[in-house]
């Protein structure tokens, strides 16, 4: 492929190329995902694996609803409550 022809045709074959590129990158990402998984199917502990999988996203789930669900509690009430806590425990 020469460099001589126009700007047009040029730009043309750049993203075709760059599409192919990313085409590929795709495939060969696809293909060790897809390894990774078949290794992990051919383990012995596949359940227990799969379960500690399960409680990894039920964890991450609780994060994220935690972080975007609700509000922070305020900060001075929060600080009243340890006041509150810490005088309990001294017993005043």
């Amino acid at each position: 492929m020469t460099r001589d022809t126009g700007a047009r045709e040029g730009l043309d074959g750049q993203a075709m190329l760059l599409a192919a590129g990313l085409a590929d990158l795709a495939v060969s990402t696809l293909g060790s995902a897809f390894g990774a998984v078949r290794g992990l199917l051919r383990r012995s502990d596949a359940a227990e694996l799969a379960a500690e999988a399960e409680q990894d996203l039920v964890a991450r789930g609780r994060l994220v609803l935690d972080r975007y669900a609700s509000a922070p509690p305020a900060h001075l009430e929060v600080l009243a409550q340890h006041v509150l806590a810490r005088r309990a425990d001294d017993g005043v």
